[in-house]
């Protein structure tokens, strides 16, 4: 039987499967058939080493993989394995917690909260305490606590180092008390819980080490101090665990995941086999070693010779488009082409982005060519809340009587009009048969209302809002209007003021000046004309999953599917690496990874593209291309830069972008695709020639202090600039600084600002 387990493994794979008792580590690389070692190793113990299935237990992160698991098991020994446990670290800790419900303060029918139950209780600790739930948000809070329970820190070990440190650990420890009072847990106490409880209860902890003979652990890269402190203690005494992972693929450090985990087994089971997965089934060399060049970059790792029985393959197609326009279009023509040459199907192909503001360029190309794409990883780009909030304004502008629109802004940002005031609007509204713009309009006029006075004050001042709005519409500027009405509604500082960490609020701050820059380029159009093309494309955000359809991604939701062809888009500096990386090891690091992973995911085909120009932030200015870029060997590279594939295009595109003459690019007035010179050649090339483009501030020149730019304040000290705008001869440039500082608005010519290289 054992020759029928291992028959088609590879001689790494075999190793692992077989591999004995006691610790075993494998590092499996991308595409390298772990799952298939992992089901074969659970049934080698039982089928071979005889292990009772009810005394194996094997983690995954997802309720997904952990059925499909079960699955490939029974099937290979051909029947159903009862007691065998396959499942998910929170769901595993659920189960022991309410066997041992005796040993806990809850009782073994306790609830488990979902995070709209965590702010309701936050809320209520806030309230009981006397603290203000509008300075104290209980969704930072719960970050913090959140991350104290990871550290498996309980409130009465919380350190507190700051005053918000002691706010944190008296509403930690209000709400606890309040969950054990309901009877509940949420998802991080079922992590904590069982870790100390284990800790601490020599009988629970004997028990379950005695019980639980071998442990398996699936992408152990991602896993935090809580699960690893788990694994620790259910390996003892006999340390039969196996784990498997990839410090190169660990692409989740933002939720408390920490890849150096993998080092620290090491230390801890200084005996572990250490068994190395370096053949790929997924992807061709050439895409292998262009991965390999990158990853090869990073420290604090386990090098991988990743190899693949399909030498060769394309070369990796490196693009430099003029705009996102460009891109968006050449993403266009190459799946058309790739489709009509090699017959591939849309699910074929995959496009890949670092962040969810770069897809409404590429959204809107699919739309205008009719190709069927679908979203995931991610809501459509007219789905976000902020730009929801935004064309809610310009559809109330366009239409008074809007009133799905009105009830979404008339408290955003907030005004003062509550939930209440609306209600009563509304039921005063039905009475009087109006619509909720001729409601508003009656109000403003004197008509007598049963509202209260304050309600009425506050809705004569929207109204008021709206009435101006709709006079500067009339004017025909899509864009002045757009800034008119983020300006006066304070929209900037209500995205940082309602996002729970600062980099959501940076995100979201990013997907509003993608839409500014979508206004920039349609400003002439009537807004009515604008709302209606938006609408057609908010039809359409998503596609059933089983449609033939391309998909559309972000990196870090790439992780584990893989595809034919694909592309990864906005290889800048900036983006990728993203620009909270630039100045920090560890995120560069991890940066260097998802790029990695992205790489990982092609099959045949690999795209990478970056734009010249890029209307980011609300401003068309010069990009960067990545380093990242300069990291692949120039023999597995070929490309064409966007306007030099004829002799007819390239006059015309040199003069809109003045390069220099000394580009890098041979063959440059051909009819011929031009030679890839070397690539960190190519990238330090197409660096001095952006920098070239970048003018002194001045009347009619670009603005210096461009969104994403790291700066330097005497006072305040390092911020990032968050955008900018012209007022009168200066520039006016809002500053997110550290927490203790917040957002400034500060005039260039007096902020005595020092621009960080970065």
């Amino acid at each position: 039987m054992a020759v029928a387990l291992l028959e088609g493994l590879n001689e790494q794979q075999r190793a692992a499967v077989s591999a004995g008792p006691g610790p075993v580590l494998v590092l499996a690389g991308p595409g390298s058939g772990k799952t298939r070692v992992l089901t074969h190793r659970i049934a080698y113990l039982i089928q071979e080493i005889g292990a009772y299935p009810g005394g194996i237990v094997a983690v995954t992160f997802t309720n997904k993989a952990a059925g499909e698991m079960r699955a490939r098991v029974e099937n290979i020994l051909g029947g159903r394995l009862q007691g065998l446990q396959i499942g998910t670290f929170h769901a595993i800790c659920a189960r022991l917690l309410r066997r041992e419900a005796d040993h806990t303060q809850h009782r073994h029918d306790y609830l488990i909260y979902d995070t709209d139950d965590q702010v309701a209780l936050v809320t209520q600790a806030l309230n009981e305490l006397n603290l203000d739930v509008k300075k104290y948000r209980p969704r930072q809070l719960l970050d913090h606590i959140s991350g104290a329970k990871n550290e498996l820190i309980p409130p009465d070990k919380y350190q507190m180092k700051s005053y918000l440190g002691e706010i944190v650990r008296r509403v930690y420890e209000r709400y606890q008390e309040l969950l054990i009072a309901s009877n509940a847990r949420d998802f991080d106490d079922l992590l904590m819980d069982t870790a100390l409880l284990l800790r601490d209860n020599d009988e629970v902890r004997q028990k379950y080490q005695r019980f639980y003979e071998f442990l398996l652990v699936d992408e152990f890269q991602d896993t935090n101090m809580a699960q690893y402190e788990l694994v620790k203690i259910l390996a003892k005494p006999q340390d039969n665990v196996f784990v498997v992972g990839d410090e190169d693929q660990a692409i989740y450090g933002f939720r408390g995941a920490d890849y150096r985990n993998v080092l620290q087994f090491r230390r801890d089971f200084p005996d572990a086999k250490v068994i190395l997965l370096e053949q790929n089934y997924r992807s061709t060399q050439i895409v292998l070693d262009a991965a390999r060049a990158v990853i090869d970059k990073n420290t604090h790792r386990t090098p991988k010779a990743l190899f693949t029985d399909q030498i060769g393959g394309q070369p990796v197609t490196v693009y430099e488009a003029y705009s996102e326009v460009d891109e968006a279009e050449y993403v266009i023509q190459r799946v058309d082409d790739l489709r009509k040459q090699e017959r591939l199907d849309y699910r074929d192909i995959a496009v890949m982005y670092r962040t969810n503001a770069q897809s409404r360029a590429l959204e809107e190309a699919f739309i205008r060519s009719n190709t069927p794409y679908r979203l995931i990883g991610g809501v459509g780009f007219y789905k976000r809340r902020e730009i929801r909030d935004l064309l809610a304004y310009l559809r109330l502008i366009n239409n008074p009587d809007d009133a799905v629109s009105f009830a979404r802004v008339v408290n955003v940002p907030k005004r003062g009009i509550g939930k209440k005031s609306v209600e009563d609007l509304q039921r005063w509204a039905l009475k009087q048969r109006y619509t909720i713009g001729q409601a508003l309009a009656a109000l403003a006029q004197g008509e007598p209302s049963s509202l209260p006075a304050s309600a009425v004050r506050k809705l004569v001042d929207f109204h008021a809002l709206l009435a101006g709005w709709r006079e500067l519409n009339a004017v025909g500027d899509l864009s002045a209007l757009l800034e008119d009405v983020i300006v006066r509604t304070g929209y900037t500082l209500h995205l940082h003021e309602s996002s729970d960490r600062p980099e959501e609020a940076m995100e979201r701050q990013e997907n509003v000046n993608e839409f500014r820059a979508l206004l920039k380029q349609d400003r002439a159009k009537p807004l009515g004309e604008f709302l209606e093309d938006i609408s057609l494309v908010a039809d359409v955000d998503t596609l059933a999953e089983e449609k033939n359809s391309v998909t559309l991604l972000t990196l870090h939701a790439a992780k584990g599917l893989e595809y034919p062809v694909v592309f990864i888009t906005g290889i800048e500096e900036g983006l990728l690496p993203h620009l909270r990386s630039l100045d920090e090891p560890d995120g560069m690091a991890e940066e260097r990874r998802l790029f990695y992973v992205g790489l990982t995911r092609a099959m045949r085909h690999l795209y990478l593209t970056y734009a010249f120009r890029r209307m980011t932030y609300g401003d068309s200015s010069p990009s960067l291309p990545s380093r990242f870029l300069g990291d692949i060997p120039a023999r597995l590279v070929q490309g064409v830069s966007a306007g030099l594939a004829n002799r007819r295009n390239y006059q015309t595109y040199q003069e809109s972008l003045r390069w220099d003459d000394d580009s890098p690019w041979e063959n440059k007035a051909s009819d011929k695709e031009a030679t890839w010179p070397d690539a960190s050649a190519l990238v330090d090339a197409a660096r001095s020639r952006i920098r070239g483009q970048i003018q002194p501030f001045g009347q009619g020149a670009p603005l210096r202090y461009r969104s994403g730019l790291r700066v330097q304040h005497p006072v305040f000290g390092e911020g990032i600039v968050i955008e900018s705008r012209r007022s009168g001869d200066d520039e006016e440039v809002t500053i997110q600084f550290s927490k203790q500082v917040g957002l400034k608005r500060l005039a260039a010519s007096f902020a005595n600002l020092i621009i960080l290289e970065g």
